[in-house]
């Protein structure tokens, strides 16, 4: 059971879903993904984090960025647990839910956790539109995730494409320099002696500017 790495490209694999079947990363080229396992259907903490992510897909689809569902159930199970959270809480789940029955998906992206059994713990891919691993992070059983947090990584992950800067702490409210982000380190002499007449900054390693 391996584990992806940030920067490689995500692994590849065909799935039914409650969509359907679809082919990933192929069918998704051109978007940015949150691939995302859940230990067990029609569980508590598990229904609270769909209920979550549903509530924010119109924000993830701002981002071009799709969501995708995945745990060790049978897509009958996926079906009538949508169904349950549709019919009782009132929530329609808009996003596809992977039935990794076998877990074979789950294995190629390290997903179970060997003291856990065989359910996936709750991880979080965010793979980029060409493919690529961008970000990843494992929580326990017990602790439910933080959707906004998810967000806010994309987002960061796209001024970090398009503007070649670096992220600050809780950016966009850091402590330091609120919503502003921060500039490259310089790599010669020259072009650090430079920085602090370019740029706002504490000293020539770190500068920063409003995008």
């Amino acid at each position: 059971m391996g584990l992806p790495l940030i920067g490689e490209r995500a692994p590849e694999f065909t799935a039914k879903t409650t969509h359907g079947v679809i082919n990933f990363p192929k069918d998704y080229e051109g978007k940015w993904v949150v691939l995302f396992s859940h230990p067990a259907d029609f569980t508590p903490v598990c229904t609270t984090e769909f209920v979550a992510f549903q509530k924010r897909y119109d924000e993830f689809k701002k981002l071009n960025a799709e969501l995708i569902g995945l745990s060790i159930d049978q897509v009958f199970s996926h079906i009538k647990w949508v169904q349950w959270i549709k019919e009782v809480l009132g929530v329609e789940i808009k996003f596809p839910v992977i039935a990794d029955d076998r877990g074979q998906i789950a294995e190629l992206f390290g997903m179970i956790h060997p003291g856990k059994g065989t359910n996936t713990v709750r991880a979080v891919f965010i793979i980029d539109p060409n493919g690529v691993l961008r970000a990843s992070l494992y929580y326990p059983q017990e602790l439910g995730r933080n959707m906004d947090e998810i967000l806010r990584m994309i987002k960061g992950l796209q001024v970090n494409d398009q503007y070649k800067v670096a992220l600050p702490a809780n950016w966009p409210n850091n402590e330091l320099i609120g919503d502003e982000v921060i500039i490259p380190p310089a790599s010669d002499c020259e072009t650090a002696a430079k920085r602090l007449q370019e740029y706002k900054g504490f000293d020539w390693w770190f500068v920063h500017k409003k995008l």
